[in-house]
């Protein structure tokens, strides 16, 4: 058997590596990913701003010198983190538009892969994650933006099947206007996800009704919006 410095123990004839092999054998990726994953505990944890680049680095049970190696600083970790995140609710809203069922099913799983990552950050940390989702972070300028641009674009197009083509992109505004508001009441997490599903079932029911009528999707969305904020 050998320490820390030959990275090989053995038991009876079979080699087994150590905790500190498996992290020198790891792929540049795969120690990004180790990183990354440890700030999402810290920043979960402490908050952004009380998290230091030696919580991390403890928390990845790496030397701060090799977290460095991989992220510059701080900021970097969050931004790569903020990324890694809005490219996988990203990916899940895609998977859901091209999947098969109704046009109300396939929006509704689009706006669900947004509506989860908000859910998720809540539940880990219901003190910071006000924090980690501010829109107005200068750490993730640009990287929310980009985001949103994409989730609409993917409504445009997944709402493309049921209304005009000029019309779709106010229809896609409409549903990210629900969506964006349900996130914004979290006060009962367990309901936001079924508001959701009934929402845009009612907003695609309501589709060629005349303006100000009770289905209209204008209207459904106003009603739904004054809803939740007499029940907040």
């Amino acid at each position: 058997m050998r320490g820390r410095a030959g990275d090989l123990v053995l038991l009876g004839a079979a080699p087994v590596m150590t905790f500190y092999a498996m992290i020198v054998n790891m792929s540049e990726n795969e120690r990004i990913e180790r990183i990354l994953t440890a700030a999402y505990v810290c920043f979960t944890r402490h908050g952004v701003r009380r998290t230091t680049m030696e919580d991390i680095a403890r928390e990845a049970d790496m030397s701060r010198p090799a977290v460095y190696q991989y992220v510059s600083n701080k900021p970097d970790a969050f931004r790569r983190l903020t990324e890694r995140m809005l490219g996988g609710a990203l990916a899940d809203a895609r998977a859901a538009a091209g999947a098969s069922g109704t046009p109300a099913e396939r929006l509704t799983g689009v706006l669900e892969a947004k509506l989860d990552l908000v859910l998720t950050v809540w539940r880990d940390s219901p003190a910071h994650a006000a924090e980690l989702l501010g829109a107005d972070s200068q750490l993730s300028a640009g990287l929310l933006e980009s985001y949103t641009a994409a989730m609409r674009e993917l409504l445009r197009q997944t709402a493309g099947d049921i209304v005009p083509t000029a019309e779709a992109p106010e229809f896609a505004e409409l549903l990210l206007a629900f969506t964006r508001g349900l996130e914004a009441d979290l006060a009962h997490p367990g309901l936001a996800a079924e508001r959701l599903r009934r929402g845009v079932t009612l907003l695609v029911a309501g589709l060629g009704s005349p303006a100000g009528a009770p289905g209209n999707p204008t209207t459904v969305a106003a009603s739904a919006t004054t809803s939740l904020q007499e029940t907040s």
